[in-house]
């Protein structure tokens, strides 16, 4: 069996492609999604914390970036990435390492509406227990990362509304239950 093959039989691997529609223009969501000192900020359902190791070369590759992220699982994950390459405002890459490694590719579209965003991200879980688990629990996970991309898109409508300078902006989508209480104790 090739190495493609087996790879794509493991159950710890994951491809999940999210797309959405956003009444953006790419510039607007690259600004936003390549500001990661405020990911926390406008994707705290997601995103716990996020601290920038090296900033990288300008235009943002290089960048090394450390995560303390949920999903509405009882589990938080410890991870990093860094910036592979950049188009502005086409998209970025990054690779995924930590209890997540792989690689994941954000591309912007410009659409007559706004910008259709694709996500294609490509994981291997490393995390142990849940890479134990990951053959019995993988539609569990998979649900668990739809739910991410869904808080995702809904904070970042809510903070393209805010950069805009609309009043009265909702604050965006809490985590479903305090990450002090996971800590990485359950999962």
């Amino acid at each position: 069996m090739d190495s493609k093959r087996a790879m794509m039989l493991k159950s710890s691997n994951y491809h999940f492609i999210t797309e959405w529609h956003i009444q953006a223009t790419p510039e607007e969501i690259y600004r936003i999604l390549e500001d990661v000192d405020s990911l926390a900020k406008w994707w705290p359902s997601v995103y716990l914390d996020v601290k920038v190791l090296e900033r990288g070369q300008k235009g943002g590759v290089g960048k090394v970036v450390e995560l303390y992220t949920k999903g509405w699982l009882p589990y938080t994950l410890r991870w990093k990435f860094r910036v592979m390459n950049t188009i502005f405002p086409k998209g970025f890459a990054l690779e995924a390492f930590g209890d997540l490694a792989g690689k994941g590719i954000w591309t912007f579209i410009p659409e007559r509406s706004g910008t259709k965003v694709i996500y294609d991200w490509q994981i291997e879980v490393e995390k142990p227990l849940l890479k134990k688990l990951s053959f019995l629990l993988k539609p569990l996970f998979s649900m668990n990362h739809g739910w991410a991309m869904k808080k995702g898109l809904e904070s970042l409508e809510l903070e393209l509304r805010r950069r805009k300078g609309e009043a009265n902006v909702p604050l965006p989508p809490k985590p479903t239950f305090p990450h002090s209480f996971t800590n990485n104790r359950i999962l």
